[in-house]
């Protein structure tokens, strides 16, 4: 499947902004994500295996809260930052 990654995350990536992986759920993803690009997923998932409150994620158009969420192959992930600021 097709991952695109926002621009703070892509020191991660060696700047692509579009990366493949597979995984048969949002944390097998993930987890194939950060074995490909170590310490990426530290930036999106926290220590007790939630998604961070900075973060989105959209799946075909449909935002994910869940790590177990099922997944295909054929599906385009998008990983949203939140913009912040003062």
């Amino acid at each position: 499947m097709t991952i695109h990654i926002p621009s703070a995350l892509r020191s991660y990536t060696a700047q692509q902004s579009e990366v493949s992986v597979e995984g048969s759920t949002l944390a097998e993803m993930l987890a194939a994500l950060d074995h490909r690009f170590p310490g990426i997923r530290f930036r999106i998932v926290t220590e007790q295996d939630r998604i961070r409150p900075h973060i989105r994620i959209f799946v075909n158009d449909m935002q994910l809260h869940d790590l177990s969420a099922p997944l295909n192959n054929t599906d385009t992930v998008y990983i949203v930052c939140a913009l912040s600021g003062g």
